[in-house]
């Protein structure tokens, strides 16, 4: 039976600073690098033999990836990197400060907008500081988004889920993914079959490797976090 291991990138300079980042392309703190280090340890001291690792094109998820594999003893393992795997993109909410954006539209909006599951935030304008369009790392991508909400970043995630990771997996291989709280939410939905409103309740600490043993059918049979102390509630195992 194969193990997954999802990994949240460590703490971004724009979560220090409590803003939208979504696609921007920020870096870790101090505190983050820290965090994918430790994460490296854990994966280590679990006793899993893994087989390769899948990340975003972003570079706080790639960084916490390479600390982690370096600090396992892993750095020589065969990593992927696909844009689907990216953070949720937050429109024109990118690079807003949370709080002022709270203030400026009320508290009850911005929290639909960041949590419920299929109401995206405003389009990004184009041809603003955040336009992707131009960026290399998407070139030959026709939909790129504008905006997301979870329902469509899963919706993005899944065909790379499909095509990438679950033939590694029933393939028997033990694969890492580092990627980023939202996209990882995405995954936890599909694995655990869970409903809309479930998984608006679902929490994934930066830097904490969550350790998910899975059937051959891959349905989870077992999981956990394996920073104990800073381990948010798991869903129940599917039925």
């Amino acid at each position: 039976m194969p193990y997954l291991a999802l990994l949240r990138h460590g703490q971004s300079q724009w979560n220090l600073e409590n803003r939208f980042t979504g696609w921007v392309d920020v870096n870790l703190t101090a505190e983050g690098e820290a965090q994918a280090a430790r994460a490296g340890e854990l994966l280590a001291a679990s006793g899993v033999r893994f087989d390769k690792a899948h990340t975003s094109v972003l570079t706080r998820a790639i960084r916490t990836c390479q600390l982690a594999l370096e600090k396992a003893g892993l750095l020589w393992l065969p990593v992927v990197k696909d844009w689907r795997l990216n953070e949720r993109h937050y429109g024109a909410l990118t690079g807003l400060d949370k709080a002022e954006t709270t203030a400026l539209h009320g508290e009850d909006q911005v929290k639909v907008w960041r949590r419920s599951y299929d109401v995206p935030p405003p389009d990004l304008a184009p041809g603003g500081e955040f336009d992707f369009s131009k960026d290399r790392r998407y070139e030959g991508v026709s939909d790129l988004p504008l905006t997301e909400s979870l329902k469509t970043t899963l919706e993005r995630v899944l065909p790379y889920w499909d095509q990438s990771i679950v033939p590694d997996l029933k393939a028997g291989q033990n694969l890492i993914i580092a990627a980023h709280g939202n996209s990882l939410r995405a995954i936890v939905k599909h694995l655990y079959g869970l409903s809309e409103e479930a998984i608006i309740g679902v929490e994934m600490p930066t830097g904490n490797p969550l350790l998910i043993e899975l059937d051959a059918n891959l349905k989870p049979v077992a999981a956990r976090y394996l920073d104990e102390k800073r381990a948010e509630k798991l869903p129940d195992p599917p039925k």
